[in-house]
């Protein structure tokens, strides 16, 4: 004679595969998400760079290089605090 499954035992497995799966896929997805902060501490390299270059070019011009530099690295930051925040979302809201 042939036993039946239990249906019950199969479905929590599967539910608890789903769980894990969803799980790895969140926090894959929160690293890819981070990957911006990378770009944003390159960007803000390359800004106060070439606020040092442009001063040492041209030391007239050092008060305007440095509101323009500070005005970069305050919108760069801003791209990645925008990536940190999605990846804080995928985390935690989802």
């Amino acid at each position: 004679m042939v036993d039946t499954l239990d249906l019950g035992s199969i479905s929590w497995e599967f539910k608890s595969l789903l769980a894990y799966m969803v799980l790895e896929a969140k926090l894959i997805g929160a690293g890819i998400a981070t990957i911006g902060l990378t770009g944003a501490a390159i960007g803000a390299g390359i800004i106060f760079g070439s606020l040092v270059l442009g001063t040492s070019r041209n030391p007239s011009l050092k008060s305007e290089l440095f509101s323009l530099s500070i005005l970069g690295f305050a919108l760069t930051e801003a791209i990645g605090l925008f990536s940190l925040m999605m990846s804080f979302l995928l985390l935690f809201a989802f």
